[in-house]
């Protein structure tokens, strides 16, 4: 995948830890652009283009939550994954409930770091080809365009973040089947761990409420096995 110089912008106000992660990512033929302040990334955005944002938790001028939200509203296809502290666990589930794609825990591993660039950024262009043949699908009375990650319904839209589209996506893609925990994890976040799972219950809650104006159209539970997207 990093043959082709995707364009990354790291978020890292540590010295040594910016240093280290930018220069290994050169390394492994990323086009690195690093700021250290959450209002300089910001200004950088706006500037240029980016395929993948990794966002330190801790910023000196904001939180990386507070950036990501931002990024969110005004630059809704950037995809972006969180750093975080070892012990802040309460991070990884409020950093996907903010639409990241991924998250890593301090110390960053560096060959992990490449491989989870590489995997979030193969998604990426799986979709956009997937998008290309069709970016919108109808459940029940909404419309769901994945290119614009929004959901709709009688002209009134609903903004998803890049998690939740994928989510959702997966549903439609095998509606009125059983999607396991496993399977779905697996896809969509490369790995089936006791957070992740979490996180993809929040995604669900969420998908749950944004479809429920549709009686024809609900997201069910199976106890211990995964998820059936009805309608």
């Amino acid at each position: 995948m990093n043959e082709s110089n995707f364009k990354i912008l790291l978020v890292e106000d540590d010295e040594s830890l910016g240093y280290v992660l930018s220069e290994y990512l050169k390394i492994n033929s990323f086009d690195i652009r690093w700021s250290k302040s959450a209002a300089e990334a910001i200004s950088i955005l706006y500037k240029d283009t980016f395929d993948l944002a990794i966002l330190d938790v801790t910023l000196p001028d904001t939180d990386g939550f507070s950036l990501a939200k931002e990024i969110k509203t005004q630059f809704p296809r950037l995809p972006f994954l969180f750093l975080t502290a070892r012990s802040m666990k309460i991070d990884v589930l409020k950093g996907f409930a903010q639409g990241a794609v991924d998250y890593l825990k301090k110390p960053i591993d560096e060959d992990e770091l490449v491989a989870r660039i590489n995997a979030i950024l193969a998604r990426v262009v799986a979709s956009e080809k997937t998008k290309k043949i069709e970016p919108q699908y109808q459940i029940g009375l909404y419309l769901f365009n994945m290119d614009q990650q929004t959901l709709s319904r009688e002209g009134e839209y609903k903004s998803l973040t890049a998690r939740e589209s994928e989510v959702l996506l997966y549903l439609v893609n095998h509606r009125n089947q059983l999607c396991s925990y496993q399977n779905i994890l697996l896809d969509i976040w490369g790995e089936n761990d006791y957070f992740n799972k979490k996180s993809l219950n929040v995604f669900i809650s969420h998908l749950r409420r944004y479809l429920s104006d549709d009686p024809d159209v609900r997201i069910d539970n199976i106890h211990n096995r995964g998820f059936i997207l009805r309608c």
